[in-house]
């Protein structure tokens, strides 16, 4: 059976997009790329990625980049807008209790912060945040990062064992109040798609003039 996902090619070189959920993937980024959708959370995001790698790398046919894209929470960052990760966090990490900074992973010895591979200058840089739990309200305050969401870490570690490069691109869905319906989500997705297309858009370009480097498999 073949994969309902596929690599996109954006100028000179080939990407693996993945996207958390159907209702993120909208009608213009469906014209655009076919995305691995892997579920949500940082367990299911690992799982379907890690998982896509090996059957690429047994057809000798890895991507050059794996693009993570979706929505994200934000207090203070513009809502819908688009911005482009340039590292992550996991938040849910906590080993402090046996003497490991908190975000570390102790075993491997991960640092708290995992760069992503550089994405268009035009697209505002900004700090992620990556964890198992939906971010609402007071819980910002315990979080450092302008945006939140929760899958990117998982998918970075991922792509760490296949030794490639990822790069983060989030819309604003929620964040300015409490979420507590599913709409409080949903209701900027149309919006997301959109801008999520158009920073797509510019990968072409951006990666003709911005070299991808590849990093030691993990």
């Amino acid at each position: 059976m073949s994969p309902d996902w596929s690599l996109t090619r954006f100028g000179p070189l080939t990407a693996l997009c993945v996207m958390a959920a159907e209702p993120e993937y909208g009608p213009a980024l469906r014209a655009r790329i076919q995305p691995l959708i892997s579920g949500v959370g940082p367990v299911e995001a690992a799982a379907a990625t890690a998982q896509a790698l090996a059957q690429l790398a047994a057809s000798k046919s890895l991507p050059d980049v794996i693009v993570s894209l979706g929505s994200a929470g934000s207090r203070t960052l513009e809502h819908a807008q688009v911005y482009r990760a340039t590292e992550v966090s996991y938040r849910d990490m906590d080993a402090s209790a046996l003497g490991f900074p908190r975000g570390e992973t102790p075993y491997p010895r991960l640092p708290a912060i995992l760069p992503l591979a550089e994405g268009p200058a035009t697209l505002a840089p900004v700090r992620l945040s990556s964890g198992g739990g939906v971010v609402s309200g007071a819980a910002y305050d315990a979080i450092d990062a302008d945006m939140v969401d929760m899958e990117t870490f998982a998918v970075v570690r991922a792509a760490a064992r296949f030794g490639l490069p990822v790069i983060g691109l989030r819309g604003v869905s929620d964040g300015r109040t409490d979420l507590s319906v599913l709409e409080h989500w949903t209701d900027a997705l149309a919006e997301i798609d959109q801008r999520l297309a158009e920073a797509l858009d510019l990968l072409p370009a951006h990666f003709t003039t911005t070299p991808i480097l590849q990093t030691e498999p993990a």
